[in-house]
């Protein structure tokens, strides 16, 4: 633009050059642009707040890169594949730290490390927290911990099952105490929510120290193998107290937790399996302790023989088979959720449905161990017949047991202990009961296994059952050990005791002549069976004592 020197005389006013001549200003051949929104203005309010959502919802483009580099997805990607599309609401998405202090005061990202809402799976509300490792990797602080509580308490407040997703470093260390408090506050809620609503941990990263205990308070904890990781304390701790050196998969990975420790409870090799598992997992289970589990309509079960029973089952005690294809045989569509799949193999405990109801099946396994019962199958099956009771899920149980495993390594462990946590959860549960003895139930096992005697309330037995103190075999060796020593042929006096043994004390309907076992019933008929009992159960309904709580043998 051209303007006058100091030296020339006054300034012309604007527009005006010398002599009227009009100066022309170099901007007026510029392209006009759009006024923006006066500060203040609802659009500008909106424009503004739109782009925040957007660079939250986003993430740090370095840190997602770094997370899918491991293997694993964004917390967003997880919950769009766990809930159904456009189900997802957001709470607390602005939620910063208000910690101070070094590598806190300048970074306060919004979400605080954890995406925390509500949506449904086919339908069905749930609550859900999905921990980012991609914000303070997942660590947890005040902030972080409040939201997870936010949730938890709505969850408790609308009776809606609650799914953690968890990924994180543990507790945020610049928070001090502060963050302990926190998953303090989670423990208590998830105690207070057990047996209220189904609880559902999935381990899709780390998690150390006091956040391990979460997974272990929930009904069910899913792992992904190769990425999840569970322990008090890591590998390098471990070192320094022991010296003993342990990589972190061989401490605390998927395999082990579902294999050794028990506390995994379902085990996948992809994220995208584990959380189709979830999804079919809710869809077995109760909103609430007060709604009924989903039905689905009726299969005409009540009719249904199923004659490959007979063929699956050999009527030698001794010989194995596997119980998952009796399971199968019984259960709607042969679709099952097996729960500790990998741990305690020798009882199988499973979710299903017969004539469109949901059940609970606890069972013998003769391929594992012979199908005895040991510290870790007792452990299993009682948590597992507690959780069933708990959500008035009715227990089908399918009893083929030799007795509990003997030794000293099983006494000294407390099998005795372990043993009575089963029994305990039989005598506790109130939901409708049915047993089902296959073949063999021997002992104390028997007894612990549903028996009339402990409260089921229908008991049926196959034509091969044998329901004793113990085996015959073994039964002639103590009775008859003098006799049998003293024998010019002991092994022809041993086959004469056992044949009069089992005739008089074992055959088919000894117990069912007085009225412990209900019916005897041809294998082929089992599905129908249950079925009927099922149907004849509904309505069953029991008063408890008047007590705070018991005390089971932990």
């Amino acid at each position: 633009m051209t303007t006058a020197r100091p030296d020339s005389g006054p300034v012309p006013p604007p527009g005006e050059g010398r002599g009227g001549l009009r100066v022309v200003r170099a901007d007026e051949f510029a392209e006009p642009k759009p006024p923006l929104p006066a500060r203040g203005s609802m659009d500008r309010l909106r424009a503004e707040h739109a782009a925040l959502r957007e660079r939250i919802t986003a993430g740090d483009a370095k840190a997602v890169e770094r997370q899918r580099g491991l293997g694993k997805h964004t917390a967003r990607e997880r919950l769009d594949m766990l809930l159904d599309a456009g189900s997802f609401t957001e709470i607390d998405q602005f939620r910063r730290h208000q910690a101070s202090g070094r590598k806190l005061t300048d970074h306060r990202p919004h979400t605080d490390g954890v995406v925390a809402g509500s949506g449904t799976i086919e339908g069905r509300r749930v609550f859900v927290y999905a921990q980012d490792f991609t914000v303070f990797g997942g660590s947890l602080g005040q902030a972080h911990a409040a939201k997870i509580r936010k949730v938890m308490d709505l969850a408790l407040a609308t009776g809606a099952p609650l799914i953690g997703l968890n990924d994180s470093g543990g507790a945020r260390i610049q928070e001090g105490v502060l963050a302990l408090h926190g998953y303090g506050g989670i423990f208590r809620r998830q105690v207070a929510a057990s047996g209220v609503i189904p609880q559902i941990s999935v381990v899709l990263g780390p998690c150390a120290g006091g956040a391990a205990y979460s997974p272990a308070l929930a009904d069910f904890t899913f792992m992904v193998r190769d990425t999840a990781k569970m322990y008090l304390t890591g590998p390098d701790v471990v070192a320094a107290v022991s010296g003993e050196r342990v990589s972190h998969e061989e401490l605390g990975g998927a395999d082990v937790h579902g294999g050794q420790s028990g506390v995994a409870t379902v085990v996948h090799d992809d994220e995208e399996s584990c959380l189709a598992d979830v999804r079919y997992l809710v869809s077995l289970l109760p909103a609430n302790n007060l709604d009924p589990a989903p039905r689905l309509p009726e299969r005409g079960a009540a009719g249904d023989e199923r004659p490959r029973l007979a063929e699956l089952v050999p009527p030698e005690p001794s010989k194995p088979y596997d119980m998952r294809d009796v399971v199968a045989e019984l259960v709607d569509d042969g679709d099952f959720f097996e729960v500790h799949e990998g741990w305690a193999a020798n009882v199988i405990c499973a979710l299903a449905r017969i004539d469109g109801d949901v059940v609970g099946v606890v069972g013998n396994q003769p391929m594992v161990l012979s199908g005895v019962l040991d510290r870790a199958a007792s452990q299993k099956a009682a948590r597992f017949v507690r959780f069933c009771d708990a959500f008035a899920i009715p227990l089908v149980t399918l009893v083929d047991v030799p007795g509990f495993l003997p030794g000293t390594e099983q006494e000294h462990a407390g099998v005795i202990r372990h043993g009575a946590q089963l029994l305990y959860a039989y005598c506790e549960a109130s939901v409708p009961r049915i047993q089902v003895i296959l073949r063999k139930a021997y002992g104390g096992a028997y007894i612990v296994m549903d028996s009339r005697s402990i409260g089921t309330d229908l008991s049926l037995a196959w034509p091969t059952n044998e329901i004793a103190v113990m085996g015959a075999q073994g039964a002639v060796d103590v009775l008859f050990r003098r006799d049998l020593a003293a024998a010019a042929d002991p092994e022809r006096l041993r086959r004469e005791l056992v044949a009069e043994y089992t005739e008089q004390l074992m055959h088919p309907h000894y117990a069912a002549e007085r009225g412990l076992v209900d019916d005897v019933i041809d294998p082929a008929h089992t599905r129908a069976a249950v079925a009927g009992g099922l149907a004849m159960l509904r309505d069953k309904r029991v008063q408890g004592p008047r007590r705070k709580h018991g005390n089971v043998p932990l």
